[in-house]
């Protein structure tokens, strides 16, 4: 059994000791009318003197602290008691369990304490009701009855991943017309890998309004905040598991590189009378099952068109079965449409639209030939992204070219590193330069015809409309489609601006991570995708020809 040291022990017994009574005990934090398990929320300590009505000291430890946990805290009783109480020890203590009472007496043994067991403890048990009765009073986040059933919802949800298809301006409404609900119109967030949850909007001005408030607002915490608060939606969002997590800003932070067993949703109400809640209530969580289980329905039913570049015109009406409660309907019909044309008036509130001339006008360069021979075939390639910070030093410091204002948005610029030697580092500049320069990055589609396998083809065009293929990959690598899953991420983040970075060093001690010396070149320009470059699925024959 540990016991304290000596000097520890003297210490103690310098205290004064008065003529009091102790009690103290360890108990579950719950209550017997909930069905909450008690393990999760701790055991709470307390030690208070009997004679004099107050609590002196009081912890919560996990449920699987050993008996240590009450010798600490009894400690804390004695030498930094709560106030009013001063230090001092007691001249008995009393517990009612019978193991405690016999570690007790091991330990304090050489203190002078009488150590007891009652079967009862008059104030602690009173103590103890009125956290029980505290507990009861507290509302649950969901309502029992829906708590299960809802955590099931919103985990088929998190295995749909509908941010993978839908950005946040695509807008899906669901027309409900129950419990004083007529349309909500769902935003999914998740695209960035920033933030994953769905935001149910009560109205569209509701959204609109938050949408403006947030572009004129970008900089301004204070105003982000308060226009976060005026939203009037349901949401449902996704958490680590563990809150002890540090949180940092790279990759390893995706939400969605988790196991299941580590994410956990949060439901909620926000409105701007109330603020933000993280409780529903009955009425509350049934229109938040009912517009999550329609939309279960809606993505298995259109995923495929969901995918398309273009945000389709689609609506299905569905029939959807309540749990149970004390609703008298045993189901409701829903009808869950796309809003295309709001998806685009919410582009054009955003911006996306600045460049639709820049793009035409690539369209429509004569696409002459596809060429393999600018990038050196032995060359070191990756798909990465510089920060900003190094993005500074590195405009400074080799041949650059600017394509335009960028903003600082995420964790940096996207880019494409080719290392190769610097002779044919320089021959690359040089073709890039006497070509006007980089006008586009761009992964295409390609497949072959012979094998049945598909590509993604990373291709740069050049200002004078040629184009040059700079890699090969596997639609099936699952490395390179995690790297273009960022890109992609990225590419949004920062409106379409990416970069080409030209390095030497092939075959140096920098090969494969070329550092700030190696850099020759940086050419900023913008990201194309397979339908803003309008040349179709590539044929891969002996010599690669346009479809």
């Amino acid at each position: 059994m540990t016991s304290f040291n000596r000097s520890t022990s003297r210490r103690l017994k310098k205290l004064t000791q008065i003529p009091s009574v102790w009690e103290g005990d360890r108990r579950p934090l719950s209550s017997p009318n909930q069905h909450s398990n008690s393990e999760e929320k701790g055991e709470c300590i307390l030690w208070v003197d009997y004679s004099q009505g107050v609590v002196r000291g009081m912890d919560v430890v996990a449920s699987d602290v050993g008996p240590e946990a009450i010798v600490r805290t009894l400690m804390r009783a004695m030498e930094h008691p709560h106030s009013p109480a001063r230090p001092a020890r007691p001249q008995r203590i009393v517990v009612k369990d019978r193991e405690i009472q016999f570690y007790l007496r091991g330990v304090l043994q050489d203190l002078d304490i009488a150590i007891d067991y009652a079967p009862e403890l008059p104030l602690i048990d009173e103590l103890f009701r009125g956290f029980a009765d505290i507990l009861d009073s507290q509302t649950p986040d969901l309502p029992p009855q829906y708590a299960q059933i809802l955590r099931e919802k919103a985990f088929a949800i998190w295995q749909a991943a509908p941010w993978e298809f839908l950005e946040e301006q695509q807008i899906l409404s669901i027309e409900i017309n129950k419990w004083d609900v007529g349309t909500l119109y769902a935003s999914v967030m998740g695209m960035l890998g920033m933030e994953y949850g769905i935001l149910f909007y009560r109205s569209e001005d509701s959204l609109k309004q938050f949408r403006t408030a947030v572009l004129q607002d970008e900089e301004s915490t204070e105003h982000l905040e308060e226009a976060f608060l005026k939203q009037d939606c349901l949401f449902l969002t996704f958490e680590s598991a563990d809150e002890d997590e540090d949180e940092d800003d790279d990759e390893e932070s995706d939400l969605a590189d988790l196991p299941l067993s580590e994410i956990d949703p949060t439901f909620g109400n926000i409105h701007p009378l109330e603020g933000l809640r993280s409780v529903l209530y009955d009425e509350e969580a049934l229109v938040i099952f009912v517009a999550i289980e329609s939309l279960i329905r809606f993505i298995r039913d259109h995923r495929r068109h969901l995918h398309e570049d273009i945000f389709p015109t689609l609506s299905r009406r569905y029939r959807i079965s309540l749990p149970q409660s004390e609703e008298s309907i045993k189901s409701v019909a829903v009808t869950v449409s796309t809003m295309p044309q709001l998806a685009a008036e919410l582009e054009e509130m955003a911006g996306f639209g600045d460049d639709d001339e820049e793009i035409d006008n690539l369209n429509s360069a004569n696409f002459q030939s596809l060429q393999d021979d600018l990038i050196p075939e032995d060359s070191f390639l990756s798909l990465g992204v510089v920060s900003w910070e190094m993005l500074d030093h590195l405009r400074k410091g080799v041949t650059y070219h600017k394509a335009g204002e960028i903003k600082q948005v995420g964790d940096g610029l996207p880019v494409i590193l080719i290392q190769t030697s610097r002779p044919k580092a320089k021959t690359v500049i040089e073709r890039i330069e006497a070509a006007g320069g980089l006008r586009a990055i761009c992964f295409n589609p390609g497949a072959d015809p012979f094998d049945g396998d598909r590509y993604d083809l990373g291709l740069l065009q050049t200002q004078n409309g040629e184009l040059f293929l700079f890699g090969e990959f596997l639609d099936e690598d699952p490395i390179h489609v995690e790297a273009r899953k960022k890109w992609n991420q990225r590419c949004k983040n920062t409106k379409g601006y990416c970069g080409l970075i030209i390095a030497k060093g092939l075959t140096g001690a920098s090969r494969g991570n070329p550092q700030l010396r190696d850099m020759m070149a940086l050419f900023e320009t913008r990201s194309l995708s397979p339908k803003d470059l309008g040349i179709g699925t590539l044929q891969l024959m002996p010599q690669l020809k346009l479809e």
